[in-house]
């Protein structure tokens, strides 16, 4: 009896799953003929809440990709591998507390901010380097104007996805 009742929890979740994916993916298919170009699918994966690194992203398009690449994805081959995606909670965000000690560390001195400067630095010549165009929107999002600093747990506060 308890079997059959988790049975159809988890195919509940499943077809929500498919629901959340089918509505993320109309979004991109501009031509309504169920592809989307390429490039789009890492905004795709991230409108789910995934959080993929860029080696991880890559790794999911060849997975969706056909033989022959075309520069589009089909839906068919996408609601799968990203149901299973989302079934196993893969590319999950970091949680506010792993992010808080990041800056911290980052912030030597315990100010509680960063400049300009200074995250300009730490996320273009580390680790996965920022591409000059997600520099750009962060900073956008993370910068205070007038102090031109990031006070990064007010930043946090606003990255942070709701899991609920």
């Amino acid at each position: 009896m308890a079997d059959d009742r988790e049975r159809e929890g988890a195919d509940a979740a499943v077809a929500e799953h498919h629901k959340k994916i089918k509505e993320a993916f109309e979004v991109f298919d501009h031509e309504l003929n169920n592809t989307v170009d390429v490039r789009e699918i890492g905004t795709i994966i991230r409108s789910l809440g995934c959080c993929p690194s860029e080696g991880e992203l890559h790794d999911l398009i060849a997975e969706v990709e056909e033989e022959e690449p075309t520069g589009y994805i089909r839906f068919e081959k996408f609601l799968p591998v990203m149901t299973k995606v989302l079934v196993e909670k893969r590319y999950r965000p970091i949680p506010e507390d792993t992010l808080l000690r990041a800056f911290e560390v980052l912030d030597t001195t315990k100010r509680g901010f960063l400049t300009k400067e200074e995250l300009i630095k730490y996320m273009t010549e580390e680790g996965e380097p920022f591409s000059q165009e997600e520099m750009e929107e962060m900073l956008s999002a993370a910068i205070d104007p007038e102090t031109n600093s990031i006070h990064y747990k007010d930043y946090i506060a606003m990255m942070v996805i709701d899991e609920n």
